[in-house]
C-alpha cells in the first residue's frame, strides 16, 4: 500500500543498485550476527533463555526451514518495511526511525519480559537489520540475514554443536 500510494518507492523498497553492499551485507552480518548468539548461549545460562527458543531444534529441518523464513519474512516486512519506513517518513532520522522500530519490537516479544537477557538477544539483530536496510534500499538483505542467522543458530542447537550453559 506505501509502494502503490507512492509514500514509499520501489527504489527505497527494493533497489539493487548496490549489489557488492547487499552481498557483503549478507554474509558478514549474518556470520556477526550468528557468532554474537553463540557467544550469548555460550555465556548466558539456559535458565535465563525462553522455553520457546529451546523447543525449535526438535522439529524437523524442514519445518525449521519453514518456520525460520516464515519468521524472518514477517518480522522483516512488518519492522522494517513498514513500521521503519512510517517512522522514517514522519520523523526524517533514519536512527531514530531504527531505534523506535526495535523498541515496538521489543514490545512485540512481550514473553522475553519475563527474561530481559533475551530482549538484548533481539535488540541488537534489530538495530542491525534496521541499519542494513536503510543502508541498501533492500528488504531482501535484512531477511536475509535474519533468516540465516536464526536458522544457522538453531541448526547449531539441533545437532549438538553448540548447547546452552547449565
Amino acid at each position: 500500500m506505501l509502494v502503490v500510494y507512492d509514500v514509499l518507492t520501489i527504489q527505497n523498497f527494493l533497489s539493487f543498485d548496490k549489489p557488492i553492499r547487499m552481498i557483503l551485507h549478507v554474509f558478514i552480518a549474518s556470520f556477526a550476527l550468528l557468532l554474537f548468539g553463540v557467544i550469548l548461549s555460550l555465556s548466558i545460562p539456559s535458565k535465563y533463555i525462553d522455553d520457546t527458543n529451546k523447543s525449535y531444534q526438535n522439529y524437523s529441518l524442514l519445518s525449521i526451514v519453514a518456520f525460520m523464513f516464515a519468521g524472518a519474512l514477517f518480522e522483516e516486512l512488518l519492522f522494517r518495511g513498514t513500521i521503519q519506513n512510517l517512522l522514517f517518513i514522519f520523523i526524517e532520522n533514519q536512527w531514530i526511525a531504527i531505534i523506535t522500530a526495535t523498541l515496538i519490537f521489543l514490545g512485540f516479544h512481550i514473553q522475553y519480559f519475563q527474561k530481559p537477557m533475551m530482549l538484548i538477544n533481539i535488540s541488537i539483530p534489530s538495530l542491525t537489520f534496521g541499519w542494513i536496510y536503510f543502508d541498501t534500499n533492500n528488504i531482501l538483505v535484512p531477511f536475509v540475514v535474519h533468516f540465516l542467522m536464526n536458522l544457522g543458530i538453531t541448526l547449531l542447537f539441533k545437532y549438538n554443536i553448540l548447547r546452552m550453559k547449565r
